[in-house]
């Protein structure tokens, strides 16, 4: 019996000095024990990264949403993605639901200013956001944003009606007519895309070559023509009626020859009230667009809409899960295809509160000429593209 005793007391004081021993080597490097896991667990995959996606109503958000979810799966993390309605205080809600979950990053397309509350929050929580493809405003609780040129955006579209109306050729004595649109005033891209547009077309007014049809702000600078032009949470309806108002008020007694219209979604509406007018039954204006949606690359080959402007969407969300995932490592940022803004460009990234690094991709104009650009980069379902080549 003593020697049983003896045994278990010697069993015991092994016990006890091995977990002596292990709490020791633990507790001596207790800060980068603690780093390296959590560094492995971002690695492994197992973090949340939370996707706020504004609207579904403009057809991209629904696609890109998607594709930030796919990206963020194949590279092992666990994802989750929400579409706001153009609500921002829905939004705010899925975004605090992510935080709650505990999500270590956030990709979000906000709706307005209105989501930098939930944005604190996440700094606070020490979560990575990333704008994506639109800039959080009047914020200073982020560091990134990815998005395309998009002062170029409106650059390519203005070229598109540059070429289509024969500018370089054209006369004051004969000139052509424009009318104007703009997207959400509640979008800082809107400012860029009709910056960019006006920076081609505001030569050939003042040469009188071009007319505008309509209230004419040179620059987004001039808020109060701007806001004329504006239209509200990118809404089709909202521009159809401001387009069928132009018809029969200031653009009466003349024939547009184009109309600047910023997305597909609007150019299609103002098609639409284009073609219920007489005078454009046999002859559209030049109408421009963006987003490259598939009913707008049909329109286009049908001859209706003249251009659109393509954004590989799926290159701009791999691009935001890899600039994700080198956050969350901690690694240096390096994204293929994109580029660091800076210069002129840097401004875009400007949040009102600080300026954000930004990386800027590519877009592409897109007429009847090169529609197999989109086509061949998979941008379409394969039925789609049936259609379209």
């Amino acid at each position: 019996m003593k020697k049983l005793l003896t045994a278990l007391l010697v069993l015991l004081a092994v016990g006890s000095l091995c977990l002596c021993s292990r709490r020791s080597q633990g507790g001596g490097a207790s800060g980068s024990q603690g780093s390296a896991s959590e560094s492995q667990s971002v690695a492994s995959g197992s973090s949340l990264i939370g996707i706020a996606m504004p609207e579904t109503h403009v057809l991209r958000w629904v696609k890109d949403g998607n594709s930030l979810k796919a990206e963020a799966e194949q590279r092992g993390y666990r994802a989750e993605v929400q579409w706001g309605n153009a609500d921002q205080t829905q939004q705010n809600q899925q975004i605090q639901s992510f935080l709650t979950q505990g999500a270590k990053a956030l990709v979000v397309g906000c709706i307005n200013d209105g989501v930098g509350s939930v944005i604190s929050e996440a700094a606070r929580d020490k979560v990575a956001v990333i704008a994506y493809d639109r800039i959080i405003p009047n914020s200073a609780d982020y560091d990134y944003f990815i998005t395309f040129n998009n002062f170029k955006v409106g650059q390519l579209q203005a070229q598109s009606i540059e070429t289509a109306l024969d500018l370089n050729s054209a006369s004051a004595s004969s000139p052509k007519y424009i009318t104007l649109f703009a997207g959400s005033p509640t979008d800082g891209n809107a400012f860029f895309f009709y910056d960019g547009a006006m920076s081609v077309l505001n030569p050939y007014v003042d040469s009188g070559v071009l007319k505008v049809v309509g209230p004419y702000p040179r620059t987004s600078s001039d808020s109060g023509n701007f806001q004329r032009i504006a239209t509200e949470n990118w809404q089709a309806p909202i521009a159809k009626t401001r387009m069928e108002n132009l018809l029969n008020n200031d653009a009466r007694d003349v024939t547009l020859d184009a109309v600047l219209a910023p997305n597909d979604t609007l150019g299609r509406a103002i098609i639409e009230a284009c073609k219920a007018d007489a005078k454009y039954r046999t002859k559209l204006p030049t109408v421009t667009g963006q987003d490259a949606e598939f009913d707008s690359a049909l329109s286009i080959k049908n001859g209706d809409q003249y251009s659109t402007v393509f954004k590989d969407t799926a290159k701009l969300a791999e691009a935001a899960i890899l600039l994700a995932d080198q956050v969350l490592k901690g690694q240096s940022v390096s994204i293929p295809g994109a580029v660091l803004a800076s210069g002129d460009l840097a401004k875009i990234g400007d949040t009102g509160r600080k300026v954000v690094k930004t990386y800027l991709l590519d877009p592409i104009l897109v007429t009847n000429s090169n529609l197999n650009v989109p086509v061949d980069a998979g941008f379409y379902e394969a039925d789609q593209a049936s259609q379209l080549r």
